[in-house]
């Protein structure tokens, strides 16, 4: 059965609460113990820590420095874009802030490819589940919204590059060059599993198909493979004939089968075959339900 709808109020709150966790413990575990530095504030919070162990013994705990730099960033996104737009990025932060402080910090691997490599996954995958609860963690992507307030001509993905490469760079210095070039394959695995959970990791094909047997194709797609299918109005540019151009999505597996099953009906037909990167509806991925 087919379920439409909205995430429950509770999954939202629940998907930022489990994504901290995890984002806490990638930074605690893996990038804090293994002194890589990935950007963000977690990443100034490693530095601070880092450069002020001399002075109170571990360091300035990294909840702490993120709590510091969070707190002026979010007053003045309130006071810039309104209290409304910082609603769920403060309960990110507070969440992130909670669990850096409570979750104990071990050592993964005392090999830093490993570390990049999981901490990076873990990461990526908090990142994630954050942003498809509809919140953020605060940091670098609300200063640069609140930068690009004033600085128009750049975007918030221009000015969130540019200040976390330079804390990256700041980390290089640190902690050395080779820590830094392990923080950078973090970094890309990061921004790779994120977009991945974001965006979706169920891939589907959807299929273009310009025949001249629409009725027998669309036949078989529906009671083959029993999916739906769209006839499109289009026009042949050279012949200048009216056509049909028959459009479809189906699952990775049924793509072989169905190419087959069109060859045999129309051997001249001509298909087009693109990712689908995530598809909502009743035969791929269910709706919440109100």
């Amino acid at each position: 059965m087919k379920i439409t709808g909205k995430k429950p109020w509770y999954m939202e709150y629940l998907l930022i609460i489990v994504g901290t966790a995890l984002m806490a413990t990638a930074i605690t575990s893996c990038f804090d113990a293994a002194g890589l530095v990935t950007g963000g504030f977690s990443g100034i919070a490693i530095l601070v820590k880092a450069g002020t162990k001399s002075l109170y013994g571990n360091g300035i705990p990294l909840w702490v420095t993120n709590l510091v730099l969070n707190i002026p960033v979010f007053l003045l996104a309130a006071k810039i874009k309104g209290v409304a737009f910082v609603k769920k990025a403060l309960l990110g932060d507070l969440s992130l802030t909670v669990w850096l402080a409570v979750l104990p910090a071990w050592k993964l691997s005392g090999d830093f490819l490993l570390v990049a490599l999981y901490g990076g996954l873990l990461q990526g995958v908090g990142i994630g589940l954050v942003f498809l609860g509809g919140g953020t963690t605060g940091g670098t992507d609300l200063l640069a919204a609140i930068i690009q307030n004033f600085m128009r001509h750049y975007s918030i993905a221009q000015i969130m590059q540019f200040v976390d490469g330079a804390v990256v760079l700041v980390g290089m210095y640190v902690f050395g060059v080779e820590r830094a070039l392990y923080a950078i394959i973090a970094v890309y695995l990061v921004t790779k599993v994120s977009d991945g959970i974001i965006e979706g990791l169920k891939f589907s094909k959807s299929v273009y198909i310009i025949t001249e047997k629409p009725d027998e194709v669309s036949r078989m797609v529906m009671e083959d493979l029993d999916r739906g299918i769209t006839g499109i109005s289009a026009k042949g540019m050279y012949s200048g004939q009216d056509k049909l151009m028959l459009f479809c999505v189906v699952g990775k597996k049924e793509l072989v089968h169905l190419k087959e099953m069109i060859d045999e009906i129309d051997p001249n037909a001509f298909v087009i075959v693109g990712d689908a990167r995530e598809v909502h509806g009743e035969g791929f991925l269910e709706k919440w339900q109100k």
